[in-house]
This record gives structure tokens, sequence and C-alpha cells, in this order.
């Protein structure tokens, strides 16, 4: 099999990929190659869609706003399902997060999210600050 056939199979086999704990579910749903994904402390601008799992109601989304929100990922500025989930993440790349509610907002809720809600997020990572072109 020639080296660029191996090479689109396994992309297109990263596309998709889910990694799974208890609390956290994240599917690649766009995969993009880069030198440098996300690491803690990146302060990163995200795009993103919010519906809750129980009946598929979209609860916010930037891209309404027409602005993607930016904050330091993995720095407790976000629900915890956000900062694991878009860690070692491209400027791109898409990604299905489903977040159970102990990462989300637990048993408080917030505005229209009640309280132990699943939540799914449509992610697309626009950019990393500091990170040039040429090292991605």
């Amino acid at each position: 099999m020639k080296l660029t056939t191996i090479l689109a199979l396994a992309a297109t086999a990263l596309a998709g990929e889910t990694i799974n704990n208890e609390h956290l579910k994240t599917e690649v749903v766009t995969a993009v190659d880069c030198k440098r994904p996300t690491v803690a402390g990146d302060k990163i601008h995200v795009h993103y869609r919010g519906t809750l799992e129980s009946d598929g109601s979209e609860f916010d989304a930037s891209y309404n706003r027409g602005q993607p929100l930016s904050f330091k990922v993995g720095s407790n500025q976000v629900i915890k399902g956000w900062d694991q989930g878009l860690l070692d993440m491209c400027p791109g790349e898409k990604r299905k997060l489903t977040i159970q509610p102990e990462w989300a907002y637990g048993s408080r809720g917030a505005g229209p999210i009640p309280a132990n809600s699943v939540l799914i997020f449509e992610t697309e990572l626009v950019s990393i600050d500091g990170v040039s072109k040429d090292e991605l």
C-alpha cells in the first residue's frame, strides 16, 4: 500500500475518534494536523453551540453573536469539560463534547441550563493567541 494511501486512511480514522471517561466524551468531528496544539494556559478563541442532551434545545451559541469566546484553557475560567476537552486541539479542528453534570454546572444549573443536565457542545478552535501560522 502506498504511503499516501496509508496517511489518508489514518487521517480519516482520526475524524470521529472518541476519547471517553466517566465525565466527558470527546469526538473529533473535523481533524486538523498542526505542530503546536493547545496546552493548558493558552488563550484560545472558540466558536461553539451548546445544547441540552435531554431535548436538544440550544441554550447558547457564539455563532449567533458572530464572535468566538476567548479564555485561557486549563485555567478554571470555564467548565471543567471545556478545560479538558479543548486541550491538544489545533486551529480549525472541530470537536463534539458531551459533558456530564459533574464537569458542567452540576446540581446548581445556570440560566437556561437545568440542574444535573448533560450538555453537548459543538466546538471549533479558531485560534491560539501568541502562536504564529509558522508554528502551526
